[in-house]
């Protein structure tokens, strides 16, 4: 994704909108389509109410807008989508954002689930970390609901931040006998 598909969040009413773990799973949700206060109620296993007071919240701070009106039923169904797929966070509290919300969302790792939590770290010239990072910029698919041979997938998330480390570097060692 570039830069030009992204939103940048600039005020602190979108970092809130987006930091409520419901408001979060709703977005997920409407990058997968548009959606109707109906659908998302559902999928959310939540109250039309509660729903619908979380989408205003979204759409306040410039996350979501209408994408559509129909009348059904005597009444007018409304179809929601986000404003862009995807945010750009601010360097100051993009990383602590994103790392809590990848708490929030990670499920409980049932027996057989190919699901980790690991820290590695990579020693890498900087023209090495700017390349891995726009190669890690090119991996989003997007979503799927099929996969391989039409399986149905699962959202796994996948939480990657290339950081510069501040971890001190022992001389070599032959260099201390």
């Amino acid at each position: 994704m570039t830069d030009e598909q992204l939103l940048a969040l600039r005020s602190s009413a979108q970092y809130k909108a987006l930091g409520h773990p419901l408001r979060h799973r709703m977005v997920n949700l409407l990058r997968q389509r548009p959606a109707t206060l109906g659908e998302l109620t559902s999928a959310l296993d939540s109250t039309k109410g509660t729903v619908g007071y979380h989408v205003r919240i979204l759409r306040e701070a410039g996350l979501v807008r209408l994408a559509s009106t129909r009348q059904v039923r005597g009444g007018t169904e409304q179809r929601f989508e986000l404003i862009n797929k995807g945010f750009q966070l601010d360097e100051e509290t993009g990383a602590r954002f994103l790392h809590d919300a990848a708490l929030a969302e990670m499920s409980p790792v049932r027996p057989g689930d190919p699901g980790h939590t690991v820290l590695h770290h990579l020693w890498l010239t900087p023209e090495e970390a700017r390349a891995l990072a726009e190669r890690l910029e090119t991996f989003d698919h997007g979503y799927e609901p099929h996969g391989a041979a039409g399986h149905r997938t699962e959202a796994y998330g996948l939480l990657l931040s290339l950081y510069r480390a501040d971890i001190p570097r022992l001389p070599p060692e032959d260099h201390m006998r």
